[in-house]
């Protein structure tokens, strides 16, 4: 049995997407001089919501040569599904999940004295060498070594007999948001930290730092490899834009399963929040918060039934929506789409950027949010 909600992926627009990144950035003049930058495509939080073992599975057969996850669990899974390219986890490691590092061949971010020593302490008990990459805070300050105090805290790392420095990165706090002055100056301490390392050890096989964000925003913080995430998933940070020919990956639809009327000064759903000036047709759609569908879009979000756009009324509740279709001809059975396109005009596609500024979020979670009992179905 298929729930009448599902998500259609698009695996076809996602390696278009991917090799549309990878043009975009060969064609930079940057490019030219110093070669375009590697792509780690990032398939964390489950791809975005969209399934990252079938997407992973996806981009490794469109060219990614590496991945990117936040966690080694993450990792692990991506390994049993059958992925064989290099697997970056950039999240915290905890001492008690680091077999999977070494069983899966994955490639662990050290971020902190503390999981350096673990790390080389879980490598020399097997007797191996494991390459890492060194992540530097330089603003953020989430996980990394502090960028001002590289020489009194790297010199142990560097000095592991077990553990190899491959790369160094560092990740942007506001690279979506030109109006700030942070994006720009993490990148010149990201640059002396580079320095420092350098003189320390010599400079990193690899070095990145650009999100998707970041990518479209400056050449300049491409250096050897870039991040994209959102972008591969065909939508571009908000508020920035991009000439990239992307295409969205992911629709949501779903079906009415009921149509009714409503007399004038009656109420719909809990709370009334949406009460009839007249005569109103209701259609309900069997989608609702349990799905992922963000509450707030009560009274302020869309969808597409018949390739028109009608208004979300009344409360969006755990498995079910209501929907405004008066003065249309709408059955049980119509189409309903949620997120994705139902017509050739622009005004028939709803994306994920839309949904998010409706409800004041970002296009990220309104993706990730997509619930776990709608199916997948890949294409």
């Amino acid at each position: 049995m298929i729930r009448s909600t599902v998500a259609r992926v698009d695996l076809a627009a996602l390696q278009a997407n991917f090799c549309a990144i990878r043009r975009f950035l060969s064609a930079d003049p940057s490019s030219v001089a110093r070669g375009a930058p590697r792509i780690i495509a990032v398939v964390k939080a489950n791809a975005y919501g969209h399934g990252a073992e079938r997407v992973a599975l996806a981009l490794e057969a469109g060219g990614a040569t590496m991945l990117a996850c936040a966690d080694i669990e993450e990792g692990v899974a991506l390994r049993r599904a059958g992925v064989a390219v290099p697997i970056l986890v950039f999240g915290a490691l905890s001492a008690s999940d680091l077999d999977g590092i070494f069983e899966q061949a994955l490639t662990p971010t050290i971020s902190t004295p503390s999981v350096a020593r673990a790390v080389e302490a879980a490598a020399a008990r097997r007797g191996v060498r494991t390459a890492y990459h060194l992540k530097i805070d330089t603003g953020m300050n989430r996980l990394g070594f502090r960028h001002d105090n590289l020489r009194q805290t790297l010199p142990e790392l560097l000095a592991s007999p077990h553990l190899r420095l491959d790369a160094a990165y560092t990740h942007f706090a506001s690279a979506d948001d030109p109006e700030t002055g942070v994006f720009g100056d993490q990148r010149l301490r990201f640059d002396a930290a580079l320095q420092v390392i350098t003189a320390l050890v010599g400079r990193p096989g690899m070095v990145h730092a650009a999100n998707s964000a970041g990518l479209l925003r400056d050449s300049r913080v491409w250096y050897d490899a870039v991040r994209p995430g959102l972008l591969l998933y065909g939508i571009v940070p908000p508020p920035l834009s991009s000439t990239i020919a992307l295409q969205p990956v992911m629709s949501v639809t779903s079906r009415v399963v009921a149509v009714k009327g409503v007399r004038r000064e009656e109420g719909v759903g809990y709370g009334w929040r949406f009460t009839a000036s007249e005569a109103t047709t209701i259609a309900v759609i069997p989608a609702g918060y349990a799905d992922g569908l963000d509450t707030r879009l009560s009274g302020r979000g869309f969808v597409l039934i018949r390739g028109r756009r009608v208004p979300i009324v009344g409360a969006v509740s755990m498995d079910m929506m209501t929907v405004n279709v008066t003065g249309m001809d709408v059955a049980p059975g119509d189409e309903v789409v949620i997120i994705g396109r139902q017509g050739s005009e622009s005004w028939q596609q709803i994306d994920a950027r839309e949904v998010a500024a409706e409800i004041g979020a970002i296009p990220w979670e309104v993706l990730c949010r997509v619930g776990a009992r709608i199916e997948r179905q890949y294409s």
